[in-house]
C-alpha cells in the first residue's frame, strides 16, 4: 500500500499490547539469523519477534539535525521490547535521493543509512531492509521507468520493470551498491552486519499486466538468485502482502476479492526466498465492510497464510505490515488498541497450535 494511504496508521504500540506477544530480543550480538525449517533461529534458539515499520529512517537521518529523531525511536523501541525494525534502502529521486539517477548516488544519503545500521545494532535492534518501492514513494518502479524512458529505452507501462533488461540492470547496480557498501560509523561492509536481519526484494511488489503471478515469479526467482550471488549470510524476503495466485486456484477465496499479480505459493516456494511476509489492511481492503467483518477476514488472513507457511513452502512467516488508520470517522484509539490485541492473541493462539507466526512488525 502506498504511503499516501498510510499516512493515517498509528505507529506506536502500547507496551501493555506487547506483553500479549512471544518477544525476543538480541542478546546474541554478532550473530546472524538464520532458519531452521518454520522457525528462526540465533545460534540455534528460537527467535520470536515484535517489532514494527519505520520507513522514514535514513531520509531523516540525511537531514544531521533530526538524527536525533532515529535515535530516540529506535532506544524507545529497544525499550519496549521491539526487537527488529523494517526500513528503506532506498529512495530514487526526489527529496534527499540516495540514487539520484541510475548508478549515481548522494554520499550524505548514504552515510544517513550508515547511521541508522549504526544506531539500530547500538540499540540491539535488527534491521529488515527493503532494496525499491512498487509504488512512486520515494522513487520505486515509477522512477525507474522514467528513468529508463529517459535514456531513450522503449517502454510500455511501469509492468515493464519486471522484464525490460535496462531496468533490472538497474535494479541490480542497486543491490550491489548497497550489499557491498562499508559502513562508514562501524566500519562493516553491509553483507557482512549481522545487524541487518534480512534483504526484502521489493515492498508489495504487483504487477497488472498479469494478474496469475508468473511475471513477477520470473523477476524474484532471477533477482533472488542475484542477491544470494552476492550475499549468503542475510536472509532474504519478497516483501509480499500475500495475494494468492492461479496456482492453487481454491485459495484465491481467501483474497479480499481481488488479485494483485503476485502468488504467495508459487513466489514463496523459490529456493532462494528464506521466509514469507504478509501485509494486512481490512481496514482499506475491505471499507464497505464493518469492524466485526474486517477483524474476521484478518484472523482468516493470518491463519491461512500461517498453515501454508508451515506445511506448504515449510518457511516461516513474518506478518510484515498491519495497522488501523485513524482517518476513518467512527475510529478511536480504543478500537485501535482493540484490534492490535485480538491479532496478538491470534498470533499467540497459533503458536500454541505449533503453526505459528514467526515475527510481527506493526505499521
Amino acid at each position: 500500500m502506498s504511503l499516501s494511504h498510510r499516512a493515517g496508521y498509528v505507529v506506536g504500540v502500547l507496551i501493555t499490547l506487547l506483553a500479549l506477544v512471544c518477544q525476543a530480543r538480541v542478546h546474541s550480538h554478532g550473530r546472524f539469523v538464520r532458519t531452521e525449517g518454520t522457525r528462526f533461529v540465533v545460534h540455534g534458539s528460537d527467535f520470536v519477534f515484535n517489532g514494527f515499520n519505520s520507513y522514514w529512517m535514513m531520509h531523516v537521518a540525511a537531514e544531521p539535525s533530526e538524527r536525533h529523531k532515529v535515535s530516540n525511536t529506535l532506544r524507545e523501541a529497544a525499550g519496549a521490547g521491539l526487537s527488529v525494525c523494517r526500513t528503506w534502502a532506498f529512495s530514487d529521486g526526489g527529496d534527499r535521493a540516495l540514487q539520484i539517477s541510475p548508478g549515481v548516488y548522494d554520499e550524505r544519503v548514504f552515510q544517513a543509512l550508515d547511521f541508522v545500521i549504526s544506531e539500530a545494532s547500538r540499540n540491539g535492534i535488527r534491521l529488515i531492509l527493503s532494496f525499491v518501492n512498487n509504488f512512486k514513494d520515494y522513487g520505486g518502479r515509477p522512477q525507474y521507468v522514467e528513468w529508463a524512458r529517459n535514456a531513450g529505452v522503449n517502454v510500455n507501462g511501469e509492468d515493464d520493470f519486471y522484464t525490460n533488461p535496462t531496468m533490472k540492470e538497474y535494479y541490480k547496480n542497486h543491490v550491489k551498491k548497497v550489499t557491498a557498501r562499508l559502513n562508514t560509523v562501524t566500519k562493516i561492509a553491509y553483507k557482512d552486519d549481522p545487524t541487518i536481519m534480512a534483504w526484502e526484494l521489493m515492498n508489495e511488489p504487483r504487477c497488472q499486466a498479469d494478474s496469475s503471478g508468473r511475471m513477477v515469479n520470473g523477476w524474484v526467482q532471477e533477482m533472488a538468485s542475484f542477491v544470494k550471488s552476492l550475499d549468503n549470510k542475510h536472509l532474504l524476503g519478497i516483501g509480499m502482502e500475500g495475494f494468492y495466485g492461479d496456482s492453487m486456484p481454491e485459495k484465491k477465496v481467501n483474497n479480499p476479492g481481488y488479485q494483485v499479480g503476485t502468488d504467495f505459493i508459487t513466489n514463496n516456494l523459490i529456493k532462494e526466498i528464506d521466509f514469507t511476509t504478509i501485509h494486512a489492511y481490512p481496514d482499506i481492503w475491505l471499507s464497505e465492510q464493518n469492524d466485526s467483518s474486517q477483524m474476521a477476514f484478518m484472523q482468516r488472513w493470518m491463519e491461512t497464510h500461517s498453515i501454508d507457511s508451515n506445511r506448504i513452502l515449510k518457511k516461516p512467516l513474518v506478518l510484515a505490515e498491519f495497522g488501523k488508520s485513524n482517518k476513518d470517522s467512527g475510529n478511536s484509539l480504543g478500537a485501535r488498541d482493540q484490534y492490535l490485541i485480538t491479532v496478538y492473541e491470534s498470533m499467540n493462539k497459533f503458536e500454541r497450535t505449533g503453526e505459528g507466526i514467526g515475527g510481527s512488525l506493526v505499521w
